[in-house]
């Protein structure tokens, strides 16, 4: 029976590293001259960089192919075939999905898919869900709003597709779904770190203890927290659930995944995906792992608008061994990190949002939400970051202050002006949380 296999695809993630990078060269090769031959936006990149099909002869060659950036998907949308402009690949007629990206770093930009593309979407969540332990008995709550952003559109599929039974909670509020969740002995979840953790506290607030629910499976998206250890573990004793983590974007699909041996990493679907990395100052392409860099990445088999060489902005790193799960796909050691546009420099040392995050969350004593702001006092760049205390915890102000200082001071190597708000003070998100505010360029 299917539900005993330990993977979704055994040949696939199985498949030893050589093979794979075959497959995924040829797969390259294929998409590369779909995209050239179909789309005037792709066939104009290419020809000013004086590359064309068959002079991609080896993985080196792919690296000479210029990266796409989100802006400049941006600068051609809009236009005739209405309203996907120039990289589309396909006849409109044969545009059976529209989504758009959500629109937190710019002007959202649409992306279109056919029927097989969407079909590709729930295979990529399909490994994801079975690594994670989802089988055909359970039953799967997802409590987004349905709507023009992908969010887990494909997620809702793919359980489907498994055989698993979908309990849509997208226009129930927050109590509401909770209740259903109650009613139903759901066992599963998909939801980002933020709204996992709000709804706990929204639990806790109708009397209902989260970890009395059925929920023992909980898959995260949309921030890093999932793979930052203390987030992590604020969930899984919030919910008594395990919690996984997994990555993808509108433009890019499902790409990587935890497993159930929470080997401190992300799988790569190296049988769907092409992964590289780049450094952020030389540009040079990183094999080896311990070093950070930005990702670039190809979707080998997406038609209709397709992502060849994306510089997703992501910052990851491989890892230097292989998981016990026994998969050959690739691991990303700790997740994505974070983007490089959200990655600054303070006071001249570089800062990451999720060290913070990391910090406040492993803190006892400290709520979940918090805010940063980097701005400037005169020339000298200031961070100021908003904390709330728990409700019991207002005698141990000053020790919880002291405490934070000197872990953010040895994780960050950063000083911070800190306020603390009582429980309830700060903006509480129910999709991708904006908690890091740089105000520096705005003086």
């Amino acid at each position: 029976m299917i539900s005993e296999q330990k993977y979704w695809n055994p040949v696939l993630e199985t498949l030893d590293h050589a093979k794979i990078r075959k497959l995924q060269f040829e797969k390259f090769k294929k998409i590369f001259n779909w995209a050239y031959e179909r789309s005037r936006f792709h066939r104009g990149l290419y020809e000013k960089a004086g590359i064309k099909p068959g002079d991609i002869l080896s993985f080196e060659d792919i690296r000479r192919i210029p990266a796409v950036e989100k802006s400049m998907m941006r600068g051609i949308q809009r236009k005739d075939p209405f309203p996907y402009g120039d990289a589309l690949c396909v006849p409109l007629e044969d545009v059976s999905e529209f989504r758009q990206t959500s629109g937190t770093t710019g002007q959202p930009v649409y992306q279109a898919d056919t029927w097989q593309d969407w079909e590709w979407w729930a295979e990529s969540w399909a490994y994801i869900l079975w690594a994670q332990g989802y089988r055909p008995k359970d039953r799967v709550f997802i409590p987004f709003g349905y709507n023009v952003f992908v969010a887990f559109w494909a997620g809702h599929y793919a359980v489907e597709k498994i055989g698993a039974e979908v309990v849509p909670g997208g226009v129930l509020d927050t109590k509401a779904r909770i209740l259903k969740i109650q009613e139903l002995n759901c066992t599963a979840m998909m939801a980002t770190p933020t709204y996992v953790l709000g709804m706990a506290d929204a639990a806790k607030s109708m009397g209902i203890d989260p970890r009395s629910l059925a929920i023992r499976k909980i898959t995260c998206a949309g921030e890093p927290g999932a793979s930052i250890p203390s987030t992590k573990k604020r969930m899984e004793e919030a919910w008594d659930s395990k919690v996984y983590d997994h990555a993808g974007a509108t433009e890019i699909g499902a790409w990587c995944f935890e497993c159930e041996a929470q080997a401190g990493g992300l799988h790569v679907n190296d049988a769907f995906f092409l992964v590289e990395i780049q450094d952020l100052d030389t540009g040079e392409y990183i094999e080896e792992p311990g070093r950070r860099g930005k990702m670039i990445i190809t979707a080998l088999d997406r038609q209709a608008q397709p992502c060849i060489r994306f510089d997703s902005k992501d910052i990851i790193e491989w890892a230097p061994d292989p998981c016990s799960c026994g998969r050959t796909f690739r691991l990303i050691k700790g997740g994505v990190v974070g983007r490089s546009d959200d990655i600054t420099k303070v006071k001249g040392v570089l800062l990451a949002p999720s060290a913070i995050e990391e910090v406040v969350r492993g803190m006892d004593g400290l709520a979940d939400e918090f805010e940063v702001i980097v701005d400037k006092d005169g020339d000298i760049d200031r961070i100021t970051l908003k904390v709330e205390l728990l409700k019991s915890r207002e005698n141990d102000h000053k020790r919880i202050e002291d405490k934070l200082k000197d872990q953010l001071r040895l994780k960050t190597n950063l000083g911070y002006n800190l306020e603390f708000y009582d429980y309830g003070c700060l903006p509480r998100y129910e999709v991708k949380a904006k908690r890091f505010k740089d105000l520096r360029e705005k003086k």
